[in-house]
């Protein structure tokens, strides 16, 4: 080892950070929480964290307030869930109750989608973008801002309840509850209008569905985010276990790489001069204290562990001040691991140091200190993109493809038919026009088949087989039709008819197949 960073080594602070869940201790099935005072971690993947923080929060907070025209006849909120309308607009896209595939088609590829990042880069999803991570670093902030970073916090909260104590704790606990109603206010205003929703919210005008709402939110984000923290993704969240079948020996996860950073030592100098091998890891404990989760990542790969990655921003700057190379906590796979374990040792003869080995460019043999584009062309992970981009492609398709004018015909149930004096048949039909576009327009509806039969609708005009109507933007339209088959003609109905919904201006039509019911012929 270099004097340089032996002199250095020295300067190293060791913090004092016990592991809250020691992978190698077996605890009590119940125990009660030992609180998680994580250290204030400064590196690339805490400033990658933090952009997704607030694109995340970004996008949750401000989206309601976004404005989209759709016109006179439809609102004009950007993303909008409209329960009485039974509407849920995305921008320039409007499902309808029918069309709720399309959002149970995206709810299967978020699905797919967790098992496809999951198998390729491990629990990326929980270390940076689940709202449970997201939350808690937003509470996190404001944690340290009002209480210092983690040796105050922890001195404070060992400490007497003093007032400068109880007024810091007050003011945390006020702003998380901030939070929390501020989540709940986001939540409501993604099903009404936002601003005028707002307005009656804070003038107590609002139904009570939205105060209970908020407070159930508010109650959950708090609760969750302020208080359980690690609890949640440790006990209530069934994706840790899941995600073992996910995940294989070519799936990058946090590891720290023993066969560089052991044998461990505090005193590198002293253990130089008596000839013993030591490794990097100088046990300072920074990994641990950063851990939001209270792991040490030295035992290997834990349950708790969401792949944050703050244990490798930690590693490395005190690699940086030891003047050696990043690395010692890095993102690796299982085979990569494998493959540098067996090198070590292999070259393990006593002029070479087994845990420290170097390629002929005299760097360390780290395979995954350059991204390996095999860990995404992968059978398991190209089959999950595969089905995944199928599905999108899919729901695309549909949504280009589908028509904005639906027909429904329900036949009369009682009666089914009607014989009128002169011996025709007349049938009852319940039919609606879905016009799904914020637009007027006229509709034909006409009658194909049974050349006999003529139509009537109450309070429309026609000759008897096709009508104009005039149909509400965005809206359904009731009729009540009537077909009448005279006497000399009922053979016509075995065939039965279509009717037949047509838009000549936009050429979107629609039809139904429908049967005529008359009395069984006299023999």
């Amino acid at each position: 080892m270099h004097p340089r960073s032996l002199a250095k080594a020295q300067t190293i602070e060791r913090l004092e950070a016990e592991p809250v869940n020691a992978a190698r201790v077996r605890k009590p099935l119940y125990e009660k929480r030992r609180k998680v005072f994580p250290k204030r971690a400064e590196g690339r993947f805490r400033r990658f964290k933090w952009l997704v923080m607030l694109a995340t929060l970004g996008i949750y907070y401000l989206t309601p307030w976004i404005r989209w025209d759709r016109g006179a006849h439809a609102p004009d909120q950007a993303v909008l869930v409209d329960l009485a309308a039974r509407r849920f607009y995305f921008f320039f896209i409007e499902i309808w109750p029918q069309e709720f595939f399309f959002v149970a088609g995206l709810l299967v590829m978020a699905g797919l989608g967790l098992f496809l990042v999951t198998s390729a880069v491990g629990r990326a999803w929980c270390g940076y973008a689940c709202p449970q991570t997201v939350w808690v670093d937003l509470f996190l902030v404001i944690e340290r801002f009002i209480e210092g970073d983690r040796n105050a916090r922890m001195r404070l909260n060992a400490g007497p309840w003093t007032l400068d104590k109880f007024s810091k704790r007050i003011a945390k606990h006020a702003i998380w509850l901030v939070i929390g109603v501020a989540t709940g206010g986001a939540w409501i205003f993604y099903f009404a209008d936002a601003p005028s929703l707002l307005r009656s919210f804070v003038t107590f005008e609002a139904p009570p569905v939205a105060y209970f709402t908020v407070a159930i939110l508010t109650a959950t984000t708090y609760v969750f985010g302020g208080l359980m923290r690690e609890q949640v993704c440790t006990y209530m969240c069934p994706w840790p276990r899941i995600q073992a079948t996910m995940l294989d020996e070519n799936s990058l996860v946090v590891t720290y790489n023993d066969w560089r950073g052991e044998p461990r030592s505090r005193h590198a100098k002293k253990a130089a001069a008596a000839g013993e091998v030591v490794g990097d890891c100088v046990d300072c404990n920074a990994c641990v204290a950063v851990c939001p989760m209270g792991i040490d990542i030295r035992d290997g790969q834990q349950l708790e562990c969401i792949t944050c990655a703050l244990c490798i921003d930690a590693c490395d700057g005190v690699m940086d001040k030891l003047g050696r190379e990043r690395g010692l906590i890095s993102y690796a796979t299982l085979s990569d691991y494998a493959a540098n374990m067996a090198l070590a040792t292999n070259k393990g003869a006593a002029a070479i140091d087994p845990r420290r080995v170097r390629d002929t460019n005299g760097t360390f043999v780290d395979a995954v200190r350059h991204f390996d584009w095999r860990i995404v062309f992968r059978t398991r992970v190209l089959l999950y993109f595969a089905v995944w981009a199928a599905m999108g492609l899919g729901l695309v398709y549909g949504l280009a493809s589908r028509d904005r004018l639906e027909l429904n015909v329900l036949h009369d149930r009682n009666p089914q038919y009607v014989v009128e004096s002169d011996g025709s048949v007349r049938n009852g039909y319940m039919v609606k026009l879905l016009n799904m576009i914020p637009e007027r327009r006229t509709i034909t509806l006409a009658i194909e088949g049974m050349p006999s039969a003529r139509m009537q609708l109450a309070g429309h005009a026609g000759d008897g087989r096709s009508f104009a109507i005039d149909v509400d933007p965005d809206k359904v339209t009731a009729l009540k039709v009537f077909v009448t088959l005279p006497k000399e003609n009922l053979a016509e109905a075995d065939a039965g008819f279509t009717l037949i919904a047509d838009d000549p201006l936009s050429r979107e039509q629609d039809a139904y197949r429908a049967n005529f019911n008359r009395a069984a012929p006299e023999r």
